[in-house]
């Protein structure tokens, strides 16, 4: 920061941009903006570039044109969480997205064919790495109440008399 505002490199503006982020901040923690959307997050305990590489990621995993990129960073704020106690999550999360750039010749969010991101994913779906982010996805993302509506989910039906009654077909996306 100077003189009470935040800089930007030119470097971290230029890799953001691909990825429709905008990165403030180095080393541990900073603030990941959206392009298009009105939300920010802040990372804690990971840089802001490993947050926005994983925010990338995890649209890239489970992609909806439907859900705007907060919900991703929602997702991924709970491993930057669980990254304040667990030094071996920090470091394999910081370890992967350096390897993730690393097959991307330099930037993964910087790539702004989506489906050459997805093949360098497919690439090491194996990895450990990639199935803890992945994992996490799966209850941080379908977990989110605000996103239920977005699917068609009017959430739990047992307290309403369940779903018979009431529709339970009515969804017309699938």
């Amino acid at each position: 920061m100077m003189n009470g505002h935040t800089t930007i490199s030119r470097r971290s503006a230029l890799k953001a941009v691909g990825a429709g982020l905008i990165v403030a901040g180095t080393g541990a923690g900073g603030l990941v903006y959206g392009h298009n959307d009105a939300w920010a997050a802040t990372a804690e305990n990971l840089d802001a570039d490993t947050f926005a590489t994983l925010v990338q990621m995890s649209r890239d995993t489970y992609p909806h044109d439907r859900l705007e990129d907060k919900f991703y960073a929602a997702a991924v704020s709970g491993l930057d969480k669980a990254a304040k106690d667990d030094a071996a999550l920090k470091a394999m999360l910081t370890d992967g997205v350096s390897g993730l750039n690393k097959a991307a010749g330099g930037s993964y969010s910087g790539i702004t064919d989506a489906d050459k991101r997805v093949a360098l994913l497919k690439a090491m779906e194996s990895d450990g790495f990639f199935q803890k982010v992945r994992g996490n996805l799966v209850t941080g993302l379908y977990n989110n109440k605000e996103a239920w509506p977005l699917f068609g989910y009017e959430g739990a039906s047992a307290d309403k008399g369940g779903y018979i009654d009431r529709g339970f077909d009515d969804i017309n996306w699938l």
